[in-house]
């Protein structure tokens, strides 16, 4: 079974009631925390559990040391996929507004935590969900605790020390998730320092996406990573992007194109940063 899957929003109406399905709703905004929680409370896809980016998908920030959304501890994420109903043969389907981007960093943990068989995402998200003419509800999840056992695997994240050591290496690919702008360090919204990680190559995650919101198709996904990684191995890919978050996307996104899971730099910009003796890099 693929590590990467989408599920239509029609799949997903006809599987609601399905034993075992769980559902987690990763709405999320970052100039507005609490955007995700009120607009659940507003209406969400029957049966959804809510799972908070900052909350549950993240650990603890250190200023001046972590990113901006650290790695959760194991441990306290492995209890709240519990509490949210998931077992190890749980199917799960993840959603956010759309682009996909909370949800995929959902993914990600679960991968991380070796649960790498049937996870899905909502191809579309919400907007494809309402486009359908699908309900929403109100009513609160009605969660049997679940019996999820995993741990995490150091393989699939790269610290930043090791990234730095590696930072010249032909063979490596590293791929940045923000958009252009940001990238080249022509803007900066977010972050105190603008620029780029030195030999990154900008991988927006948007274009990811077709002009309806949904993944590209898998031919045009390989095409575009294929150029990405030119010559090179995808075992030695790596994506960051702001602070862990949207390198998820890509990550994602290369799964469904058919490539190996790559690696993570979790801490991504936000942490680089941190420290005045790692490079950074302007322009394209």
């Amino acid at each position: 079974m693929p590590i990467a899957q989408l599920i239509s929003p029609h799949a997903l109406e006809e599987r609601r009631s399905q034993p075992g399905l769980v559902i987690l709703d990763c709405r999320f905004a970052l100039e507005d925390p609490d955007y995700g929680q009120r607009s659940y409370a507003e209406g969400h896809i029957a049966g959804a559990s809510f799972a908070d980016l900052e909350r549950d998908l993240s650990g603890l920030v250190t200023k001046g040391v972590t990113g901006r959304h650290p790695l959760p501890e194991p441990e306290a994420l492995i209890e709240r996929l519990k509490a949210w109903g998931i077992d190890n043969d749980s199917d799960v389907v993840l959603y956010d507004d759309g682009p996909g981007a909370y949800a995929a960093r959902a993914w990600w943990l679960l991968a991380w935590l070796g649960k790498r068989e049937g996870v899905y995402i909502l191809d579309g998200g919400l907007k494809a969900w309402h486009a359908a003419g699908l309900p929403l509800s109100l009513d609160p999840p009605q969660n049997t605790r679940g019996t999820f056992s995993g741990a995490p695997d150091a393989s699939v994240v790269l610290s930043a020390q090791a990234l730095q050591q590696r930072l010249g290496q032909s063979d490596m690919t590293l791929l940045d998730a923000r958009a252009l702008p940001r990238f080249k360090g022509e803007v900066e919204p977010i972050d105190p320092i603008a620029g780029h990680i030195p030999g990154a190559q900008c991988a927006a995650f948007t274009e990811n996406l077709g002009a309806d919101g949904r993944f590209l198709p898998v031919d045009q996904l390989k095409r575009r990573f294929a150029e990405k990684l030119g010559e090179r191995s995808p075992t030695d890919l790596v994506a960051y992007c702001g602070s862990g978050v949207t390198a998820c996307h890509n990550l994602f996104a290369l799964c469904l194109a058919g490539y190996p899971l790559g690696r993570l730099y979790a801490g991504s910009w936000s942490e680089w940063i941190n420290d005045p003796q790692r490079g950074v890099a302007t322009g394209e």
